[in-house]
């Protein structure tokens, strides 16, 4: 419908006002989209305090900035740690309170087939991806409240459809529904949550140098029996259908993700949802709203089969 498409478009073009008066708080900032966000909001204007896990990333984001742009160390792991960067962020805003929240921090491996596994191998990433942003939310939520402010929620296209094994998409469908139960609790007081899903970019996250070693490690644990149901040259064949795969779907512009976010931030009317990238907005998220059996059948074709295949 052109004319709803148009009425997006100008609603989407009316921004708040005053950048340089709104603090925002963004975990995740040592590199990939939280990084390129603080610098690209700090360059717009507004006063960024950037959450960096590591002293490297603190040092190299403030050489990158403005001298408006703060940093602090903080893992998001450890309610202690986010306590510490609430009341620093506190004793920042004052009576003003915090304009934006962030939740951008996040990691992927362990990822794999799910008899891989162990338990301990979802709560390393549930308790970044997941308990992390829920606990960070929680402590930022009064100085949020007092600014009538924002929560930008990083989930992702696979808080949508799974199609991968490990504690990365239970945490993503986590971030979904912890959001829409917040942006409906906190609309009574003002406060807007957006959820930003990405398709595949080139972070981190999906560094395949990273996942390969990760799965190695899980391979070499595994009993012999469960070695022989997925057969010899499994091992082998996952790592370059995975590889083939991220080279075909991992985009190298994160401004694709950072403008969702600064939108979700700047915006007069914010949106609820924002999809970033072209897989996501033309194969992912379809792909999501179509029955089982058809997004089953193309997530088969990814990844091989194991040499015990039934089917």
């Amino acid at each position: 419908m052109p004319g709803g498409r148009l009425f997006r478009c100008r609603q989407d073009s009316y921004l708040v006002e005053a950048f340089h008066q709104k603090h925002v708080f963004i975990t995740g900032c040592d590199s990939g989209f939280g990084n390129l966000l603080a610098r690209q909001l700090d360059g717009r204007g507004f006063r960024v305090i950037a959450a960096c896990l590591t002293e490297k990333g603190s040092a190299d984001l403030a050489a990158a900035a403005s001298s408006r742009l703060k940093t602090f160390l903080m893992d998001v792991t450890d309610s202690a740690s986010i306590r510490g960067a609430a009341e620093f962020v506190s004793r920042e805003v004052g009576e003003q309170g915090l304009w934006g929240l962030v939740n951008n921090a996040g990691r992927s491996v362990p990822i794999g087939p799910l008899d891989w596994m162990q338990l301990e191998d979802f709560t390393k990433v549930l308790d970044v991806n997941l308990t992390g942003v829920i606990d960070v939310t929680l402590q930022f939520l009064p100085l949020l409240k007092k600014g009538r402010g924002r929560v930008v929620n990083v989930s992702s296209i696979l808080g949508r459809l799974s199609i991968i094994g490990g504690g990365y998409c239970p945490s993503k469908y986590g971030v979904e529904a912890f959001s829409d139960s917040l942006r409906r609790n906190m609309r009574e007081f003002g406060v807007s949550v957006s959820i930003v899903e990405p398709g595949f970019f080139k972070t981190n996250v999906t560094r395949l140098d990273l996942i390969e070693a990760d799965l190695r490690r899980l391979w070499s644990r595994l009993p012999q029996g469960v070695r022989d149901s997925y057969g010899p040259a499994y091992f082998d064949d996952y790592v370059k259908a995975q590889a083939f795969s991220m080279g075909i779907l991992s985009s190298p512009d994160l401004s694709k993700v950072t403008w969702c976010m600064e939108h979700a931030l700047a915006a007069r009317f914010p949106r609820t949802r924002y999809s970033a990238g072209w897989d996501a907005k033309l194969l992912w998220i379809p792909l999501s709203y179509l029955p089982s059996f058809v997004s089953d059948f193309f997530v088969s074709l990814l990844l091989p089969s194991p040499a015990c295949n039934i089917n």
